[in-house]
């Protein structure tokens, strides 16, 4: 072999050897696990993080056959977990148990309720093939409910009509959903007494300190012309239409009425109130997740089961409020009447401590809490082509609304920003029958946030207002700002409750932009405690250095309660231009 020869195979074979090296190379940093629904998907994270910590790959996918993967606790993603990739094609995570068995019992269909994990359980939603049943109640038509007669609080007695309770008399665990202006209570009846063609109902603790205590939100009296509706729920003797259930929790057995010509094929009923949870901290942060393709459903949230629920605002709930006499001096504010310290509901993802985690093509849907929760530390993380639909609460959750030690109208200033949700994007999602039992929660509920952008996303069907923006009902400078809403589609909302709007603002929020978004058609109920207290636009208490720009609005209905300044109002109307309105909603 010549001396060019022997250089010419020398050289081949480097080139060879080079590129079986880059082979390999990119094989270990690319690995697939591919899992069923027989498989545990907390192994295959466990896994994944293996394969990462012994250098066998950098990024993994697990890919998630069609089918339901049922948890028995929350899959918990660590920083260890950085970098993972879980996909699904018609995969669902479940937090729920199915109830089998189902015996004919008249025109009820029954069935025992198992145990989870070695306990009985309770639960508020009932799931028949794959559709919402209704937790048995008074009315059928919500127009129908009956209305509160006065509200002692001195004494903590509601009075209603006899004749509104009478079924229930006898009932041991009825419970009342109380509207009130803004927010709906959930009460659970202590002991009802008979005077006359009236009922005087008391209420279990914490709830009923709580209710009678707490200023804001207020019921409705007949003196105002509007006394504040109210329905009954979680009595056999309120089982009386298709399609609705009750849970006999003595007896650990479940009724149900069929719908007419229904054969139940699957029954499930939600058992953890979390099916994900993203856990950092701040010097050592979960990374670079992506979830994309998967769905989320069956999740419960008991306290309004176990200690009542009475909310401020957007489900937030009081832990403890009350009225403040002589008023607090706030320099730069109005003086404030009372106070609260507030707690947060479970939601079916919750993360904390994150930075660009995100989710793509994913669906909440079936959940007893909220949907998606950002809750503290985030910073990225992108929501994108994703729909939410058949949640109790809120959708999607960003953000602090008043640290649980921070009395909720201080301005929320950390030390610390990174606590601080911020450069969250929420794009190209569907958001329609959310809040369908907590009628006073939104779709996207957004708080102390910073860089926020909601864009072009269509929401329609919700109880309260569409989009709620910024936190405190304080004008001082805090951490909010550069937020953007922009070309969001709003339409039928307030299904329930007024005093809102399509897209609501609170707080200080330099260089925040509100435009082009579509905001219609709200819904007309009886029974609001205010027929004209709706808006399209609403800059409620504190709102400051916000801009609203050229959104598209059938007339200019817009409130500006106790706006501090720098608030800048250009264009808003039904003048718009009809190629803004046709933009808006999710990107075709």
């Amino acid at each position: 072999m010549t001396f060019r020869a022997r250089a010419r195979l020398i050289y081949t074979m480097k080139r060879f050897l080079l590129f079986v090296s880059l082979l390999c190379c990119l094989q270990v940093q690319a690995a697939d696990i591919h899992i069923t629904p027989d498989s545990s998907l907390t192994d295959a994270v466990r896994k994944a993080r293996e394969m990462r910590r012994l250098g066998q790959a950098s990024q993994v996918t697990i890919r998630m056959a069609p089918g339901t993967y049922r948890l028995y606790e929350p899959l918990r993603l660590r920083p260890e977990d950085s970098g993972l990739s879980i996909q699904g094609k018609d995969a669902v995570i479940s937090g729920g148990v199915n109830i089998t068995t189902w015996q004919r019992k008249g025109h009820l269909m029954v069935a025992d309720v198992p145990d989870h994990n070695g306990r009985p359980i309770d639960f508020r939603q009932l799931y028949i093939n794959g559709r919402k049943a209704i937790r048995a109640r008074d009315v059928s038509d919500f127009e129908q409910m009956a209305r509160i007669r006065t509200y002692d609080k001195k004494n903590r007695v509601l009075w209603v009509p006899r004749k509104a309770v009478e079924k229930i008399l006898k009932a041991p665990y009825p419970e009342m959903v109380l509207h009130e202006m803004w927010c709906t209570s959930n009460l659970r009846i202590k002991a009802m007494r008979v005077q006359g063609d009236s009922v005087a109902v008391t209420f279990h603790d914490p709830e009923a300190k709580l209710q009678f205590e707490h200023p804001w939100p207020s019921p409705m009296t007949p003196d105002t012309g509007h006394p504040s509706p109210f329905y009954l729920t979680n009595a056999m003797e309120l089982l009386d239409e298709p399609g609705e259930w009750y849970h006999d929790i003595r007896e650990h057995k479940v009724y149900y009425m069929p719908r007419k010509g229904e054969t139940i094929r699957e029954a499930v009923v939600p058992v953890l109130p979390t099916l994900i949870e993203y856990i950092g901290t701040p010097e050592r942060p979960v990374r670079n997740i992506t979830i994309k393709g998967v769905t989320f459903s069956h999740t419960t949230w008991m306290r309004p089961s176990e200690q009542g629920h009475v909310p401020l605002q957007a489900g937030m709930y009081l832990k403890e409020a009350y009225k403040l006499r002589p008023q607090i001096d706030r320099p730069n504010n109005h003086k404030l009447d009372n106070q609260g310290w507030l707690g947060r509901a479970d939601a079916a993802v919750e993360l904390r401590w994150t930075e660009n985690c995100n989710f793509e093509e994913c669906r909440f849907e079936h959940l007893g809490g909220s949907g998606l929760d950002y809750v503290e530390g985030c910073r990225g993380g992108s929501t994108t082509h994703s729909a939410f639909t058949d949640i109790a609460m809120n959708g999607y959750v960003c953000g602090s609304f008043s640290p649980e030690g921070l009395e909720t109208h201080l301005p929320y200033q950390p030390t610390d920003f990174r606590e601080v949700c911020t450069r969250q994007e929420v794009s190209n999602c569907h958001f329609f029958d959310v809040t369908n039992e907590d009628w006073g929660c939104v779709a996207i509920c957004a708080g102390y946030v910073s860089d926020i952008n909601i864009h072009h996303n269509t929401i329609h069907d919700v109880s309260y207002t569409g989009i709620s923006l910024g936190w405190g009902w304080n004008r001082d400078l805090v951490c909010m700002k550069d937020n953007k809403v922009h070309a969001n589609l709003i339409y039928d909302y307030a299904q329930h409750m007024y005093d809102c709007a399509g897209i609501y603002t609170l707080g200080n929020q330099p260089g925040t932009v509100i435009s082009e978004n579509v905001v219609r058609d709200i819904a007309k109920p009886s029974y609001v405690h205010d027929p004209n207290h709706w808006f399209y636009l609403y800059t409620d208490e504190g709102s400051s250095n916000i801009t609203l720009r050229d959104n598209w609005t059938s007339e200019e209905k817009f409130l500006k309660n106790a706006n501090g300044p720098g608030n800048t109002w250009e264009n808003n109307g039904p003048q718009v231009s009809e190629d803004i309105k046709q933009k808006a909603g999710i990107e075709k």
